[in-house]
């Protein structure tokens, strides 16, 4: 039980860490990729302004590069860029690769045509930001050069990823070593109550015993006495409650099993079911059942006995008059898997999920018909979590149940 609140611990402190960590990562990925988009649009429109001006007044001085706000003087040196005019149906007009030497005229027209193809106003082509401006002159397509801020962006966000993996492994090491300090205070408290129940049983059975045994003393003398017969019946629920409460107990423990073996799951499934199948039929409920051979398991035999009891027991008790209980037992992709479906009545399916919390009952007035005491689901929940494996309950449309263990 410890290191299964240990693992939780752990597992909700990296979730917690890791959506902050991942929530950093994104946002100031994304901040920068809009951020320097956003530059390098603004800069596409400036450039577009001045192949307008040099187009359509090829006579006069082009207004220089170096002036546009921001970029400085030496903006004419470190700004790549060509632009391809086309008329209006895409043909190619011109190309003006002045600022620009690793690209052709060729590839140029090229680079135009794909992205007129692409239908897209903007966006980037290999390393290049591109904008297309369509006017009554034609369209203009230009594409700027951002092979640096690229190469940034990308190893921005390659840093960024290192960095939150090195952090997650330190975080998870550092949760990992004060892991048990912080969860001590609830694994004290959950030590006291185990022993606060295993000590309240030990002394509720010296007066339970010996009020059973005044009952059954005055049962002899008063034969047929109502009162002493119910005084039985409630001693004997009380004194199996508490032995429940103490094995339930006992089963929270970090090893409740401490002499696990292989034995045949097959032969304790057939042992086990034996009294349920003349159970079952004395009560005219039809009972079947298929259990796989040579299965083995490596556990506490007794404990997986007392399971599939509870199961077994609960079904008979809770199947209606010519209902069905049926059991299956196999193996399937390696796991043994062990189902219990009976047919029954059940009041609401929308609390299933409760159904294995200690003391629930779905339907209180039946539960006081059959004498359950709202603790062996509980039981069987604890036996196979403690044999590395899961219960799981379904109810299609509240006239069946089916209760599915994999181990």
């Amino acid at each position: 039980m410890l290191k299964k609140i240990q693992r939780r611990f752990i597992l909700a402190a990296m979730a917690a860490f890791g959506v902050v960590m991942l929530t950093l990562i994104v946002g100031i990925n994304v901040a920068n990729y809009y951020q320097t988009t956003s530059k390098q649009d603004h800069l596409i429109e400036e450039l577009l302004e001045h192949e307008r001006h040099v187009f359509r007044k090829p006579q006069a001085p082009p207004p220089p590069i170096g002036k546009i706000p921001g970029r400085g003087p030496e903006a004419e040196f470190t700004t790549r860029f060509f632009a391809v005019h086309c008329d209006a149906a895409g043909n190619i007009k011109a190309v003006s690769r002045e600022y620009i030497a690793s690209v052709d005229e060729k590839a140029a027209a090229q680079y135009a045509k794909e992205v007129l193809l692409g239908g897209r106003e903007k966006g980037y082509y290999g390393d290049y930001r591109y904008r297309v401006s369509e006017d009554e002159m034609g369209i203009v397509i230009l594409f700027l050069n951002v092979d640096g801020p690229l190469q940034f962006m990308g190893s921005l966000l390659l840093v960024s990823l290192v960095t939150g993996c090195a952090s997650l492994m330190l975080v998870f090491l550092l949760v990992a070593l004060f892991s048990r300090r912080a969860i001590r205070p609830y694994v004290q408290n959950m030590e006291r109550q185990k022993r606060f129940i295993t000590d309240a049983g030990h002394e509720l059975k010296t007066p339970i015993t010996s009020i059973a045994t005044s009952a059954d003393i005055a049962a002899m003398e008063h034969e047929g006495d109502e009162w002493i017969t119910n005084i039985q019946k409630q001693t004997a629920r009380l004194a199996n409650l508490v032995n429940e409460l103490v094995a339930l107990s006992r089963l929270d423990e970090e090893m409740p099993f401490p002499d696990k073996s292989r034995f045949s799951l097959s032969d304790a499934a057939w042992e086990t079911t034996e009294p349920f199948t003349v159970l079952a039929k004395a009560k005219g409920k039809h009972y079947s059942q298929r259990i796989e051979e040579g299965l083995t398991l490596y556990g506490d035999r007794n404990a997986i006995q007392q399971m599939l009891s509870i199961l077994l027991d609960n079904a008979v008790k809770y199947t209606d008059q010519d209902g069905i209980i049926r059991l299956d037992i196999h193996r399937k992709r390696g796991r043994i898997c062990i189902e219990v479906f009976n047919t029954c009545n059940l009041p609401d399916i929308s609390d299933l999920d409760k159904i294995f919390d200690r003391f629930y009952r779905m339907d209180e007035s039946r539960s006081k018909l059959t004498g359950g005491t709202g603790i062996g689901l509980s039981m069987a929940q604890a036996i196979a979590e403690a044999h590395g494996g899961r219960i799981r309950v379904k109810s299609m449309d509240g006239k069946t149940i089916c209760f599915k263990i994999i181990l």
